[in-house]
């Protein structure tokens, strides 16, 4: 629908555009979203140099676990995040936080950095925070029932609560950085952290925001999350292998395999960003979210969810299929999610699919902070005209049969990507970034 100011509502938002119908809200969908910083925690590597060479070189990160007892688990590998090292965090800091959090306060502060961002020049009621978790603080949850079932009630730590909130990242990250403005936690399982960028944009269209610090973050490889996932029959039990079992869309695929980190990314008007001087990294041109009202843990079958959801964002991007350079694939490695997938891709590119690859296969999957380092994955393809390997591809399946990036990252113009996160509760959520001219 349009007014008689010429407003016509983003398709991936209408929330959001109803709002500001009726609110007089100045949503400018031209308005360029711009990449001004990134920063990564994953098991691939704690900056992103090292992030994108072990990506590029289809480095496999998992591996069997070592820092709690595995005998009787099905599944007794994942890929872990190396420990956060950093001055910015005192014995007290990891103390009173959760992984989760401090992650997300690592990949803040990388990304914030490299903005350049002062918030001593910028009005902090217009800078703001969302981070997404699919969980949150699941370690502290397993930490404190134990306290309570060996120790009694009395025993809980008075941070049980703060630290396990799922919108503590969010609100830490405020507090360390300043950020008075919009605040606040996606929590959509696996699409939580692209769908909070897509909001962030949002945001930033909708002249609410200049600045947004927008990612995920998650670490779940505790026993009670391993077991919970595996008793789902999710996960892997390459056990013998770890570093194989991760493969998306291939033949002999029977799971996923969990991973942990968090992606973080500053993200501005254009405009903003000009007037500041600031070095752009790219444009977020368009989101997408659907909702396949389906199943709580399986796709709808034929990925008409995720088909929506991408043409959804190439609408908001005002693009056509054939405009995307390469797809940055979901991907888990999971029997129903791929074969879906890709009859989500053939819905929407049909003969002309881009080439198609999953950073899964080597970091495994980071839940709720997969979207955002995925986005930062897409990033750097378009920085490098690289296209990140699908590594563990040995035997084709039929009904995957998609452009794949096999097993070696190759060199390729890369101007525009499209990347895609879908959550079990069927949340759907597309992301096009492009180069910044």
């Amino acid at each position: 629908m349009d007014n008689d100011k010429g407003f016509r509502p983003p398709h991936g938002a209408p929330g959001w555009a109803h709002f500001c119908l009726k609110h007089g809200t100045n949503y400018d969908m031209t308005r360029d979203v711009v990449v001004t910083g990134m920063g990564v925690i994953s098991p691939a590597g704690n900056d992103k140099a090292t992030f994108w060479k072990n990506i590029c070189g289809g480095y496999p990160c998992p591996r069997l676990i070592e820092h709690f007892d595995t005998s009787e688990h099905a599944t007794k590998f994942a890929a872990m995040a190396p420990d956060i090292e950093s001055e910015e965090f005192s014995t007290k800091d990891m103390r009173r936080r959760d992984r989760y959090t401090l992650f997300a306060l690592a990949a803040g502060k990388q990304a914030w950095d490299q903005s350049g961002l002062d918030i001593n020049r910028e009005d902090p009621l217009r800078c703001g925070v969302i981070m997404g978790s699919g969980i949150g603080g699941l370690s502290t949850i397993e930490e404190q029932v134990t306290v309570m079932v060996q120790k009694g009630p009395r025993r809980l730590s008075p941070l049980m609560i703060p630290k396990s909130l799922s919108n503590m990242a969010s609100g830490e990250m405020a507090i360390r950085f300043g950020l008075q403005g919009p605040n606040k936690a996606i929590v959509t399982a696996c699409a939580a952290g692209a769908q909070s960028i897509g909001e962030a944009v949002m945001l930033i269209r909708a002249g609410y925001a200049d600045v947004m610090l927008a990612g995920g973050s998650e670490s779940t490889i505790i026993p009670f999350g391993v077991a919970g996932f595996s008793s789902m029959k999710a996960l892997s039990c390459r056990n013998d292998d770890p570093g194989r079992a991760s493969r998306p869309f291939d033949l002999d695929r029977d799971g996923f395999v969990m991973g942990e980190g968090a992606g973080a990314l500053v993200l501005e008007s254009e405009e903003h960003a000009r007037a500041r001087g600031a070095e752009i990294l790219g444009v977020v041109a368009g989101q997408g979210e659907t909702g396949d009202a389906y199943h709580i843990t399986a796709p709808r079958p034929d990925g008409s969810g995720a088909a929506a959801a991408m043409r959804a964002a190439l609408k908001d991007a005002g693009m056509n299929p054939e405009d995307i350079d390469y797809y940055n694939a979901h991907g888990t490695s999971t029997k129903l999610n791929d074969i879906a997938e890709t009859l989500s891709l053939k819905a929407v590119f049909g003969d002309r699919m881009p080439p198609v690859s999953s950073t899964k296969s080597m970091i495994g999957h980071l839940l709720g902070a997969a979207g955002a380092v995925e986005a930062i994955v897409s990033l750097l393809a378009i920085r490098d005209n690289v296209l990140p390997p699908n590594i563990n591809y040995d035997t084709p399946d039929p009904e995957c049969d998609v452009n794949i990036v096999a097993n070696e990252a190759r060199p390729a113009k890369v101007d525009v990507v499209m990347s895609n996160s879908l959550g079990f509760g069927g949340h759907n959520a597309s992301l096009i970034l492009k180069r910044y001219a």
